[in-house]
């Protein structure tokens, strides 16, 4: 089904997703929008295509579908307000789309905090510069969005506990380490597996009690490399069937 989700503008990507049952909220699909992939690839022309993409540095952003499945899974914790971690933030596309969830522009709404953290510091960079290209510069400029090189196997303690952790990367096991940054109540998004992965929803509730279910498989790309993780890799993340 994704593969018919591309289109020839943001607008008419974010409509087909929406279509298909892939975004199945106004407010995934009203952040989308605003979020303009062209400014977060490296080959515009092909911005608005349903496919992982190069950003060099052997690494990838995720397709539009994968984001928009990992959005509307956590959207109960993606309150304005809220502080979200991405782990493996790449080119800082789902960055800039946690943050319209989490920093709504309507005068007097709550302002939360995106924590983007990934370990290629030329990737970190350009993100910086992909979401000022977006429009974002203040949101960095006042900290609402903060972007970080580092190893992800730790989180980023220092703006935690999170209310919602999404992982591009994909990890052998359910790390711990990232499990004990989550709020209670909390949620984490991640790939979980080696050669044969399956996306993973972690919740912990208020009481702190955690539980785990498995989401989806997902296909992976031939060419494996480690990014937030070492040695865990990092793939384009397509759903299986």
């Amino acid at each position: 089904m994704a593969w018919r989700c591309s289109g020839r503008t943001n607008m008419e990507l974010i409509s087909n997703l929406t279509k298909h049952g892939i975004i199945t909220t106004d407010r995934v699909a009203d952040a989308m929008c605003l979020v303009d992939r062209a400014n977060f690839v490296q080959k515009r022309f092909q911005a608005y295509e349903d496919a992982p993409q190069s950003i060099d540095h052997g690494a990838t952003i995720s397709a539009p579908h994968m984001h928009a499945h990992a959005l509307e899974n956590m959207l109960p914790f993606l309150h304005p307000g809220a502080t979200v971690l991405d782990v493996g933030s790449g080119s800082g596309y789902l960055c800039a789309a946690l943050h319209h969830l989490v920093s709504p522009s309507e005068p007097g709404a709550p302002q939360g905090k995106v924590v983007g953290i990934d370990h290629i510091p030329e990737l970190v960079e350009r993100s910086k510069s992909n979401l000022i290209t977006d429009g974002l510069g203040p949101a960095l400029d006042e900290g609402r969005i903060l972007l970080v090189t580092g190893d992800g196997r730790q989180g980023y303690p220092d703006t935690g506990p999170y209310d919602a952790i999404h992982v591009g990367a994909a990890s052998e096991r359910l790390p711990e380490t990232l499990i004990n940054q989550l709020k209670a109540p909390g949620i984490m998004f991640i790939p979980v597996g080696t050669y044969n992965q399956a996306i993973w929803q972690i919740e912990k509730d208020a009481m702190g009690k955690v539980t785990k279910q498995e989401l989806m498989g997902v296909m992976v790309s031939v060419n494996y490399y480690p990014r937030a993780f070492d040695p865990i890799q990092f793939y384009d993340l397509t759903l299986g069937h």
